[in-house]
């Protein structure tokens, strides 16, 4: 065998090494997402936006008591199974009663349902209340309204550091949405980038924060006592490295869970 035969089977063999080892990689990669909680695809086709809908009766829904006033929203069971049900515990153990509006962001959103008013949760807390895997869902979205169970933490493997995957985490705290300001080129970028033009006139209609997006459990949709939830983002605060903090004590009084049409 000469020299020059050699040289092509060596190359050869090393290319397939090269080709089955890039195989490996992104089937690797491949797994590593879908086993992961990061990411969904949204099919524009299938997709409803069940939160521009009223409650029907029998819907589950909270009623929340806060300083300022009360509001109500529907819960989804259906679309965040784990979320909606460690929030419905807290509440019907009475855990929210008395605890603090601990954020409030610039007319934009703000954060309530923590025992202590800087935000953190007390170090006897039941840990295993923050350690419920977020749910995303095409049929929810960061609308104006919208309550969201915030991320707590991410688990991820070495690998999953490379790869972008992971495990994300949500717990008792939540985020009451109101809407950032949609000027006419934000309007535009939207009606012409979105997978979905539904969903780009929902997002300017109703308000909210598209940034949002698929990122944090949707559990609810406020359907009544929008003026508390805007109120709540607009609060004077000052702030702790973490948080916008209110200056004055807001509290969550009480947390009620009833059914559409009973509340």
């Amino acid at each position: 065998m000469n020299g020059g035969v050699k040289k092509l089977l060596r190359f050869i063999i090393l290319m397939s090494l090269m080709m089955g080892g890039l195989t490996l990689i992104l089937l690797l990669l491949q797994e590593s997402r879908q086993n992961s909680n990061r990411t969904i695809e949204v099919d524009p086709d299938t997709m409803q936006l069940v939160q521009l809908e009223m409650p029907k009766e029998g819907d589950p829904v909270a009623i929340v008591d806060t300083t300022l006033g009360e509001f109500k929203f529907v819960l989804y069971p259906q679309y965040s199974p784990n979320a909606v049900k460690n929030f419905t515990e807290l509440a019907e153990s009475g855990y929210y009663d008395n605890t603090y509006v601990f954020n409030s962001e610039s007319g934009a959103y703000s954060a309530a349902g923590c025992p202590q008013k800087n935000g953190e949760l007390p170090q006897d807390y039941d840990k295993s209340r923050e350690l419920i895997g977020r749910e995303l869902n095409q049929n929810l979205w960061p609308f104006r309204g919208a309550v969201l169970s915030l991320n707590t933490t991410v688990d991820r493997s070495a690998w999953e550091w490379l790869t972008g995957g992971g495990t994300y985490f949500n717990g008792s705290r939540f985020a009451l949405v109101n809407t950032i300001e949609f000027d006419d080129e934000m309007k535009n970028e939207m009606l012409e980038n979105s997978i979905s033009r539904e969903l780009a006139e929902a997002f300017i209609n109703l308000g909210g924060i598209p940034n949002f997006s698929q990122q944090m459990t949707v559990i609810g949709q406020t359907y009544e006592g929008i003026e508390v939830i805007e109120e709540l983002s607009r609060l004077e605060t000052e702030e702790n490295g973490i948080y916008k903090i209110p200056k004055e004590d807001i509290m969550v009084n009480s947390v009620k869970i009833s059914s559409y049409g009973e509340d």
